[in-house]
């Protein structure tokens, strides 16, 4: 099944089918600018026509409230999924550019058990609590909860990861009895499209249950976002567009999820741990280009031992491999297009202009083809300056100095985001104290590593609203209803 040399269809309605009018898009490699595919684009009617579909089959099927059928067709979307995985894997190199090695874990197969786990969470989940007796008004009553599902969600992702942010929507909102209109990027429309034919060709799911879009308009965003038949949006993506979603949807006050950027910080809380931090940061930073939300792209450092930390990372971009992301020896792939691309260019001209250190990098790659740039470390920028506040989302990493503990902690926390972060100390109760004291909503503790299917992700502060993966992840699909009755 070669999915890009097919009809790439978007799926309404349980029927994979055109976009109206025939219109269709190119989608590019970033790493060579060849065309892949062509993919459906979407329309607002098309958009409209997939949310009255969601709509019908979350209020006029059974699909809410049988457990066997959902959790049934979870099971097939991850059998299928396995099934076409080289197909897959090939596809997502092509289209979004990362590393293949990377494939074997967060941009593909490490994903697809996000349908395992939610499959098992909804054969387990105890959605109804008792709140005993209590008296009231003269009388005594037996209350208690129940859980249900939100209804009808806009799923919007971002082109980093396609497929882990679809899985990671879709996963708990089918779970918890929801029905989907999911939208991916349009950098990355035809991995998002794969989806949705395995979904319409492989799995049981009722017509309308899960409608996937690919869309170059920008329009019908902004309908699946207003439109007052979706009850939630749950988005990956910017902060700056997760603001516009919170604002477009609060007309009709529909939920929102939001998992937004990141400027995760590092921190090397004694000399010993100079090398591990250099290291550990130097290969997060430069992970899928520097295209990740929540990698430390800030290395924080004591005072005295910066000019080691610096000359350490420095020696680790110089030698990691850049190009083509088939080849298993480069490490680093492209950035998705050429606009990202001019805006790490210019983030990074800008400061030096203000004046800090390049040390090494700092500019476009000498490739003949694709969107690549260098691994940069930057040293002497001012905490509060642009590349040290702002997310870059490239293979920079800004190095800067802390005087202990507590100026670490201020330093991490100086950040308008709160997404992730680190701690290295050799005693671990310190560490430990210092990462209580971080104002985000991961850390990685001495190189503990926190990502999986059961583990909450999200963050504070304008990293986000809400919790994907693990039992949170499904509790933001569902809503609380008391019932009480006469003891």
């Amino acid at each position: 099944m070669v999915f890009w040399n097919q009809e790439n269809q978007l799926l309404i309605d349980g029927e994979l089918v055109a976009a109206t009018g025939g219109r269709t898009f190119t989608s590019s490699s970033p790493a060579t600018e060849e065309v892949i595919g062509e993919a459906a684009d979407a329309t607002v009617a098309d958009v409209e026509r997939a949310i009255r579909a969601a709509r019908r089959a979350f209020d006029e099927t059974g699909w809410s409230t049988d457990t066997g059928l959902r959790v049934k067709c979870m099971r097939q979307l991850a059998r299928a999924m396995r099934d076409n995985l080289e197909d897959l894997r090939t596809l997502t190199v092509s289209e979004v550019g990362v590393p293949i090695a990377m494939t074997s874990g967060p941009a593909l197969e490490g994903p697809i058990g996000i349908l395992d786990y939610y499959a098992d969470l909804a054969e387990t989940y105890e959605g109804t609590v008792d709140l005993g007796v209590a008296e009231a008004y003269g009388g005594m009553h037996h209350r208690w909860i129940e859980r249900e599902p939100y209804g009808v969600v806009s799923a919007i992702s971002a082109y980093n990861y396609p497929t882990q942010l679809n899985l990671a929507k879709l996963g708990p909102a089918l779970a918890a009895g929801c029905t989907v209109v999911l939208k991916g990027a349009p950098d990355t429309p035809l991995i998002n499209l794969a989806l949705g034919r395995m979904i319409g060709e492989h799995t049981d799911m009722p017509p309308g249950v899960v409608n996937v879009l690919a869309s170059s308009e920008v329009e019908t965003g902004v309908v699946m976002t207003t439109d007052p038949n979706v009850d939630m949006v749950t988005f990956t993506g910017s902060t700056a567009v997760g603001k516009s979603i919170m604002a477009a949807a609060s007309s009709t006050l529909k939920k929102v999820f939001l998992e937004l950027g990141g400027k995760s910080a590092m921190l090397v809380l004694d000399e010993e741990n100079v090398d591990g931090g250099a290291f550990g940061c130097s290969m997060a930073a430069n992970s899928h280009a520097g295209q990740g939300c929540a990698i430390t792209s800030r290395l924080v450092v004591p005072r005295a031992h910066m000019d080691r930390a610096v000359a350490l990372a420095k020696e680790i971009f110089e030698g990691l491999g850049v190009g083509d992301p088939f080849d298993p020896t480069n490490y680093v792939g492209p950035l998705i297009n050429a606009r990202q691309r001019g805006k790490v260019q210019g983030m990074v001209d800008r400061a030096a202009q203000d004046g800090a250190t390049v040390v090494t990098g700092g500019s476009a790659t000498q490739h003949d083809k694709g969107f690549f740039f260098e691994p940069t470390v930057i040293v002497g920028a001012d905490e509060n300056s642009e590349i040290a506040q702002e997310e870059v989302f490239g293979p920079v990493l800004v190095v800067l100095p802390h005087d202990g503990d507590d100026d670490a902690v201020r330093v991490a926390n100086n950040s308008k985001y709160g997404l992730s972060g680190g701690v290295l100390a050799a005693d671990r109760a310190r560490a430990l104290s210092v990462a209580r004291r971080i104002r985000t909503g991961t850390l990685s503790v001495n190189g503990g590593m926190w990502h999986a299917a059961d583990a909450p992700f999200g963050g504070y502060k304008q990293s986000g609203i809400g919790r994907e993966n693990g039992v949170a992840g499904l509790e933001e699909f569902l809503q609380t209803k008391l019932l009480a009755e006469p003891a």
